[in-house]
């Protein structure tokens, strides 16, 4: 599960394919023109269902130990799922990530621990304390896109079969997208999908109390210099803010839900998935695509 609109300056030939173009349908009488194309938004009633406070001992060589500055050892998290579907008309379809590198559009990042590109300006995961403001950042530093998970029937979008399940490697061909009326869910025992609770990343420690988790898909965001934008979109409301993926509509980008820091969580944990038994923590960059 934050970018702009507007298209952008460049779009590079080799990239067509991969670009989730928007469609203009004609104005009529009835109406004005009206915008169709992908819409990402957050499930906001997953992460609410899917979510626990455990204390786990985080070796240094996990690579969002090493990505997030978090020191080796035992820490407080609170870890939870992201899923963000897409509920347009139309796929985003980014295709290959070698292909984007070597256009050098801003799309993928090389990360040196996973030795794999990354996804940049995919989804940004806060804590916020409503009584404050203060805010704190998560460390998840990229995203492969893939279609993991289809849509529930209530979304009124016809079934489909998945299109996008590769997330490909150095060298080796990926296909990445979302495809209309499926998702991409990044589970709770991933690697990054929790904030520390007691300062283990060089962030205050998070005191005991009531916390709204904020993830927004598709983040708006202000390239920094040299940053290329290429492949990204200017945003039609905000002058100087950009999104990484073109969509239909920016403003439903964002799932929040509240959740109860305890005193005490115990050996099994605290939350609507304590006591949750996986097989392995922290080791693997995306959920695999279900078969």
């Amino acid at each position: 599960m934050n970018e702009s609109k507007g298209r952008a300056p460049s779009r590079r030939g080799l990239l067509v394919a991969a670009v989730a173009t928007l469609v203009i349908a004609p104005a009529t009488a009835a109406g004005p023109v009206k915008l169709t194309g992908p819409d990402l938004i957050v499930r906001a009633d997953v992460l609410s269902r899917q979510w626990l406070v455990r204390d786990e001992n985080l070796s240094a060589t996990t690579c969002s130990v090493q990505e997030g500055d978090v020191t080796a050892g035992v820490h407080r998290l609170i870890r939870f799922t992201v899923m963000t579907p897409n509920v347009g008309d139309t796929d985003i379809a980014l295709g290959d990530p070698n292909a984007h590198v070597a256009a050098n559009d801003g799309l993928y990042e090389f990360a040196t621990c996973h030795r794999h590109y990354h996804f940049r300006h995919y989804a940004k995961y806060e804590l916020v304390d409503p009584a404050t403001g203060y805010i704190w950042r998560a460390a998840k530093r990229g995203f492969c896109m893939l279609d993991t998970d289809p849509n529930p029937a209530y979304f009124g979008q016809p079934p489909r079969n998945p299109q996008f399940r590769s997330c490909g490697a150095i060298g080796i061909p990926g296909n990445q997208g979302i495809s209309s009326g499926w998702a991409d869910t990044y589970r709770f025992f991933l690697g990054g999908q929790y904030f520390v609770l007691d300062g283990g990343d060089g962030q205050p420690p998070v005191p005991p109390g009531n916390y709204v988790i904020r993830i927004t898909v598709n983040p708006g965001f202000e390239p920094a210099p040299g940053e290329s934008t290429a492949f990204a979109s200017l945003d039609p409301n905000h002058p100087g803010v950009y999104h990484q993926l073109l969509e239909s509509n920016y403003e439903n980008n964002v799932g929040e839900f509240a959740v109860t820091i305890p005193d005490h969580v115990g050996k099994s944990g605290s939350g609507p998935l304590a006591g949750s038994q996986i097989n392995s923590i922290d080791d693997d960059e995306h959920d695999p695509p279900r078969k």
